[in-house]
């Protein structure tokens, strides 16, 4: 594991002047977003709380002194024994471990020739999953230098891999296509080249049922539970699935974001949004949050869902359809980023029953698939908006661009990254909204973008074919991998 004596020899430009970066590395910089952010109300939501106690220092440490507190100051506090404790706490590992963000670099991890959907690490961090529109997976065996574990070759490709999960225990790897079937493959067999039905089986699980009259819908996002058991995911007909894998079955189906709208009074229309994202909130299981091109966030309860067939609640507050969600695990936030080119943190304490319908705002056309996002409406704001706070810079085109909280072990989920249509990959500061850092180097979209769970590390995919590496300098993390940049290959779009 990374360790704070491992920092002991560097200093980052957090102790020095704006206490975040060192300003010699030319492939990130650290202006404030071009549109100010909302900043969370310490006094009116505990996110700002709960996240000073998990990332900050011991109150021994910080009675009687300025923040921020360098790191040499605190490896000396803990010499003398100041906290009484003899070791640091997790939050003042936190507190020091989160000053050192993955800025530098990059560093090539691989190039392929197709486009890059899907950059993720496993829970622990040993593997890194990357999936290209090529109908290629790779998976990277980080410690052991990147070298590539698995090559498997997606089978029934539509278009590209939407979305891929890892299961718990890292043996089984579940993947998406614009098809209702959705595969599963054994990622712990010793063969490196995984070709479907050939070398191992790709077992694919049927999402569809007699009902959908021969409809074939695409599976935009999927994701296994905590236990390993099941899988849900959100597709292109506006219903949220659940999967159960010990009985091979669907278990839930949820209508998630269908309206019905009478015609001309006489004639019933059931309009359809993707649902672009799911996930489940918390190790239970019982609660999955949706996101749709509706513009909604909604909350589901398994719990009393048959009984009433509603959502436990919905959030408002985005103009434009949601790209990704990522719960903050507690049950209780999330994030998620939309086409109205923000990201917006949310408290499910906070949501309503029912949707209060808003259009006034569309007065343009727009598609955020091959045009620009209006000028006209950057400023525009939803008047019931719920979110507790909103985070914008970063641009949400051409594709689902996902976003996630940086890691509880060595951030205390200090922190909010997204891709981005720019090239570019932006770190901001959960509770100040600040842009704290702006990573440089891809040559088309980031679609998709990992940080390390244990380590200052950050890896990048694009639309141009590079997975890239980030990091804090140092000796901390796994085997380096080669600093020099790998042939560029053709690419072909």
């Amino acid at each position: 594991m990374f360790v704070v004596e491992d920092m002991g020899y560097a200093f980052s430009r957090l102790e020095i002047e704006s206490e975040l970066f060192d300003s010699s590395s030319s492939n990130y910089d650290t202006g404030d977003s071009p549109q100010p952010n909302r900043p969370i109300n310490s006094l009116d939501h505990d996110i700002a709380q709960l996240t000073k106690l998990r990332s900050g220092p011991h109150e021994s440490f910080a009675r009687n002194r300025v923040f921020p507190i360098s790191t040499v100051k605190m490896l000396a506090g803990r010499e003398v024994n100041i906290s009484g404790r003899g070791r640091f706490s997790s939050g003042d590992c936190r507190y020091v471990l989160s000053k050192y963000l993955p800025v530098n670099g990059p560093w090539v991890v691989d190039q392929m020739s197709t486009r890059a959907y899907v950059s993720q690490f496993s829970t622990d961090g040993s593997l890194f999953v990357a999936a290209f529109q090529g109908s290629q997976i790779r998976i990277y065996d980080v410690d052991r230098g990147w070298k590539v574990r698995k090559n498997i070759l997606a089978r029934s490709l539509r278009w590209t891999i939407t979305d891929t999960s890892l299961s718990p225990d890292q043996r089984h790897l579940v993947y998406a296509s614009m098809s209702p079937i959705v595969h599963i493959v054994n990622i712990g067999s010793a063969t490196k080249e995984s070709h479907a039905n050939v070398t191992e089986i790709h077992e694919g699980l049927d999402f569809s049922s007699p009902d959908d009259g021969g409809y074939s819908f695409g599976i935009f996002s999927l994701k296994f539970s905590t236990d390993g058991r099941e899988v849900v995911a959100g597709s292109s007909d506006g219903d949220i699935y659940v999967y159960d894998l010990e009985e091979r079955k669907l278990s839930l189906r949820i209508a998630a974001h269908s309206v019905s709208i009478i015609i001309d009074f006489s004639f019933l229309c059931n309009m359809q949004s993707d649902v672009n994202t799911v996930c489940f909130a918390d190790e239970s299981g019982h609660l999955i949050y949706s996101g749709s091109d509706d513009n909604l966030c909604k909350v589901w309860d398994r719990r009393c869902f048959r009984a009433k067939g509603k959502p436990a609640g919905v959030l408002m507050g985005h103009l434009e359809g949601i790209t990704f969600i990522d719960s903050r695990g507690d049950g209780r936030h999330l994030i998620s980023n939309s086409k109205d080119q923000a990201i917006k943190l949310w408290d499910i304490r906070k949501m309503s029953s029912n949707a209060t319908r808003y259009k006034g705002f569309r007065n343009y056309e727009w598609d955020y698939r091959w045009m620009d996002y209006p000028p006209q409406a950057r400023d525009l704001k939803h008047p019931y908006d719920q979110s507790v706070a909103t985070y914008k810079g970063h641009s949400v085109l051409r594709t689902l661009i996902r976003c996630y909280f940086s890691p509880e072990y060595s951030t205390g989920q200090k922190y909010i990254y997204t891709g981005s249509h720019d090239s570019c990959i932006y770190i901001y500061d959960l509770v100040s909204g600040a842009q704290v850092a702006k990573l440089q180097h891809h040559k088309s979209t980031v679609r998709d973008c990992s940080w390390h769970p244990n380590y200052p590390m950050l890896v990048s995919s694009s639309w141009d074919g590079d997975i890239v590496k980030w990091e804090f300098p140092g000796r901390s993390g796994p085997a380096a991998i080669n600093k020099r940049p790998l042939p560029r290959r053709r690419h072909f779009f």
